[in-house]
Order: C-alpha cells, then sequence, then structure tokens
C-alpha cells in the first residue's frame, strides 16, 4: 500500500479541505503525501491543534480561518468536505472553481485502499454493528482496520501503510452524498427513519445519500438489508449486488445488548461476514463476549433499587422508541436537546403503556412540551443533573431512569459522548449505595 501514495501523483493540482476536524486533518496530511497543494479552511480557529498547524505549515499547507470567501476556493481541482460539511451550504463560493471535483474524505481515500471493505449506514445502530462485524472477524484471524465515521478516518489507515485483511468501515449520510466511485465489497443498511433533517434537505435527499453505498457494487458483491426494507434495492438499477435480507431473530445471544433491535443487528453483522468465513458457531461464542461502545443501551447500575441507564447516543426518535421498547418494566425518560426531526406524537402510544414520567432538559422544550403535554406527567429543567434528580425522587425500587434524549447534544455539550458522561457523573454522586449491573436484561 506504501506504494500506492506518493509524491508525484497530484503533483500540480491545488486541493482545497473544508474543516479542521479529524477527518479534514487526515486529507490535508494524504493529499499533501500525494503532492498536491492543499489548503484547509476553518471556521473556527480554535479547532484547529497548534501542533498540526506548525507542521503543516511546514511542508507548505496554506490554513484559513474565518468566513469562507470565492477567493478561498479559486483555483481548486480538488475540495474535499468533512463530515457535517453539506455542498449545498458551500454554493456560494464554488462558483470560483466550477470544474473542481468535490468530494468527501472518505471517497479520496478509498482510492487507496486495497483491502476488501466492509460497510455500514443505517439511521441508527450503525456504530454497534461496526463494532460486531470487526469483533467477529478479529475472531476469525482476521487483521481489520475499523474507522470510517466511526475513530480513525480511512484516510489515516492510507497514511499509516500497514494493509489490513479487511477494512470495515462505518457511513455516514454526511460522507455517502460526496462519494462517486466508493466500493464496499459488503455494503450494510440496518434502517432508516427520519434524522439529520436539519442538514439534508428532506426525506428524499437523506435515502438517496444512504442508497449511494450501493452504488458502485457488481455481482461478485453482497448488499445486506433489513426484510422490511428489500424494496429499496430490489429491482433498482443503480445497484448489481447480491441482495440478502435480515431480520431480528433470538439464534445470537449477547448479555451486554439489550433490545430487539440489537438482536437485528447480530444478525445484520453475521450476513456481513459470512463471506470472509465466519461460521455461525464462531459467531455464536464471539457474540457471547462482546463488549459494546459506551453509552448505548450501558446499564450504569442501581441506586436503591433504580436501574440507570446510559442511552446518550440515541440521537433519533427511533432509537429513543428502541431504547424505551427493551425494557418491560417503568420507565422514567430523560429527553431534550436539539431536534433533528422525527415522529414525537407517534410515540404517544408506546409512552402511555411504559414510561411513568418524562424529564425534558435543555433544548427543544417546546417541542416535546406541545408534541407530549397532557399523555404523561411531563417536566421540564434547565440541566440534565436537574432532571435526574427530580425523576430519581419520584422513581421507585425496580423502575428505570433512561437517558434516551433522541436529540443531538449541542445545546448543553459538545458530544453525545459528554452528555453520557456527564449523566454518568450525575448517577455517581446520587445519594445511595451504587450496585453493580448484572449484564442481564432488566
Amino acid at each position: 500500500m506504501r506504494d500506492m501514495v506518493h509524491s508525484g501523483q497530484l503533483a500540480g493540482h491545488t486541493a482545497v479541505v473544508v474543516g479542521a476536524g479529524a477527518s479534514g486533518r487526515a486529507a490535508v496530511r494524504l493529499l499533501s503525501r500525494l503532492g498536491a497543494w492543499v489548503r484547509l479552511l476553518e471556521k473556527n480557529p480554535a479547532a484547529i491543534p497548534a501542533d498540526f498547524c506548525q507542521a503543516q505549515a511546514c511542508k507548505g499547507v496554506e490554513i484559513l480561518t474565518g468566513e469562507h470567501t470565492p477567493g478561498h476556493f479559486a483555483g481548486a481541482d480538488l475540495v474535499v468536505l468533512s463530515p457535517g460539511i453539506s455542498r449545498a451550504s458551500l454554493a456560494p463560493y464554488l462558483t470560483a472553481c466550477p470544474d473542481a471535483q468535490v468530494l468527501a474524505e472518505l471517497e479520496l481515500a478509498s482510492w487507496f485502499v486495497e483491502a476488501p471493505m466492509v460497510a455500514v449506514t443505517g439511521t441508527n445502530g450503525k456504530t454497534t454493528t461496526v463494532m460486531l462485524i470487526s469483533h467477529l472477524l478479529t475472531r476469525a484471524g482476521l487483521s481489520v482496520f475499523t474507522g470510517g465515521n466511526i475513530g480513525t478516518p480511512l484516510s489515516e489507515y492510507v497514511l499509516a501503510g500497514e494493509p489490513a485483511d479487511v477494512c470495515v468501515i462505518e457511513a455516514s449520510s454526511f460522507q455517502l452524498q460526496n462519494v462517486f466511485t466508493f466500493h464496499p465489497k459488503v455494503a450494510v443498511l440496518l434502517n432508516f427513519s427520519a434524522n439529520h433533517l436539519d442538514w439534508h434537505a428532506d426525506m428524499d435527499e437523506y435515502l438517496a445519500a444512504k442508497l449511494r453505498l450501493f452504488a458502485m457494487q457488481g455481482p461478485p458483491d453482497l448488499a445486506i438489508v433489513p426484510a422490511d426494507l428489500d424494496y429499496l434495492l430490489t429491482g433498482r438499477a443503480f445497484t448489481k449486488a447480491r441482495i440478502e435480507t435480515f431480520a431480528a431473530s433470538d439464534r445470537f445471544r449477547c448479555p451486554r445488548l439489550l433490545g430487539r433491535h440489537n438482536q437485528a443487528d447480530m444478525e445484520a453483522a453475521f450476513a456481513a461476514v459470512r463471506p470472509f468465513g465466519v461460521t455461525q458457531e464462531l459467531a455464536e461464542t464471539a457474540f457471547f463476549d462482546f463488549a459494546p461502545a459506551p453509552h448505548r443501551i450501558q446499564v450504569l447500575g442501581e441506586k436503591r433499587g433504580v436501574i440507570f441507564v446510559d442511552d446518550s447516543k440515541a440521537t433519533t426518535v427511533t432509537a429513543m422508541r428502541a431504547a424505551i421498547e427493551t425494557f418491560d418494566r417503568p420507565v422514567h425518560l430523560l429527553a431534550g436537546g436539539v431536534f433533528k426531526g422525527g415522529d414525537l406524537e407517534g410515540m404517544i402510544t408506546l409512552l402511555r403503556e411504559r414510561v411513568k414520567s418524562v424529564g425534558l432538559f435543555g433544548g427543544s422544550r417546546e417541542i416535546f412540551e406541545s408534541a407530549w403535554q397532557g399523555a404523561l406527567p411531563l417536566e421540564w429543567s434547565a440541566t440534565l443533573a436537574e432532571a435526574v434528580e427530580k425523576l430519581y425522587a419520584r422513581a421507585l425500587s425496580g423502575e428505570v431512569i433512561l437517558l434516551s434524549p433522541a436529540t443531538s447534544s449541542f445545546d448543553l455539550y459538545s458530544s453525545y459522548k459528554a452528555r453520557g458522561r456527564d449523566f454518568q457523573a450525575v448517577f455517581a454522586a446520587l445519594p445511595g449505595a451504587p450496585e453493580s449491573p448484572t449484564g442481564e436484561k432488566p
């Protein structure tokens, strides 16, 4: 793989990278290695690490901060977008480089990947499924790179020059909207529901971005979709892959993965690894000892018999529904933040069946109250800590306090991880002797 990346490939070309997050910085380093003249644009100067600025300035990379201008894009042959930056938002500036190829960092990096790629997209469950797939492949004795929208950008894998047997990639709609040759051997769509409608123009655009995952696949490749969504691919001209469906079942068990939706994720993961020789027997053993990432229906423990569950990663209404359906005991729900769309009123029947009270916190108060006021006890607090304390005061032994916000975190926190960590700190500080989670389904 080292031979694939050398300084002559983009010599004489100008590349503009928009956004200085992890993928943007990785793209800058890769483009520079390829010999391009690189300009990095970032509106927030504080987002760029000082050591990165120094190192790239020595290599001739131009770093510009503040509001974009058409001049920043003048002469560009390539414009590489970080996840979360839409092409539409740059339309006024791209007129300065009408012939430039605008692409995602994922697309750029994939040009230099020889290993077979397994790529996973969907509204919910992407990270858990990617981790499951990587866990299964590793247990089968294969070397695995795990990255993309989760953790390490694919460009970092290319730069490292250490080939893996398989690359397992989480792909977001933001990334997929700007890929054109990205070609996974196995592509997985987990599910689809309203999300990111504060970013995408509408549901049709959001779905079209997801389905780009399958666009470059051919007959030797595998496209995996839920049984109830197979109509999205069957008979469609844009993919020629072999199509396989999946649905939740009781075939596999993982004590640390609760809920029917995780049963579906395990089925999807197994379907994705079968082409690499993973047997059902190996999968059964590997699933059982799998440890999921934090903040995904993570049982923190108990105080006074009340179970605390951190599902801060639930940034959609669909994810909230799945979390609530996981528990067969009364739930006190924590919700609130930056609402991204979804049918809150459609949740009322489930809320009445399983949720005793709702503690709202932070942003979107008026949206939640408009949808749920009068359906069940509902109270708003300015902070998560205050909302938790109120729910804890009324919760009874055997009940659940569930953080599953159905929103992004950017009203009060820098990320869903920061929100989850705060919830865990609040839990630790509450009165009552903590008890460790058992790992069994509550």
